[in-house]
């Protein structure tokens, strides 16, 4: 079977993790599985970015720690490490989803859907 090196929560750096959310794209993949869409496959995101630049921000997400990947078949499934974030970093990933949720509801078009 095939695997996925995923860091320890003690191996977590903050900085590693900021620098990951920095990006509105990786930003945007941790709001979908924050929101329910756990263990969705990384082609379901339908990210505005090509293929190979979508594998970048999955990668760049798992080595942080941020998400955990996991082989089915020949898919790549995708789940947020919650209980792991919270137990290094109490409170961050919910200021983080937050802070990025306001930030989309700020760039919507008045009377959008």
């Amino acid at each position: 079977m095939r695997t996925l090196e995923h860091p320890s929560p003690q191996d977590f750096h903050l900085d590693t993790i900021l620098s990951a959310l920095a990006d509105p794209i990786r930003r945007m993949i941790v709001c979908r599985l924050a929101d329910g869409y756990h263990e969705q496959a990384c082609l379901s995101f339908g990210l505005p970015v090509g293929k190979s630049t979508s594998t970048h921000h999955f990668r760049v997400l798992r080595e942080a720690g941020i998400i955990e990947q996991r082989y089915q078949g020949t898919a790549i499934l995708n789940s947020l490490r919650t209980a792991d974030l919270e137990s290094r970093f109490p409170g961050l990933l919910p200021a983080i989803l937050a802070s990025a949720r306001r930030d989309t509801e700020a760039a919507a078009p008045p009377g959008g859907p």
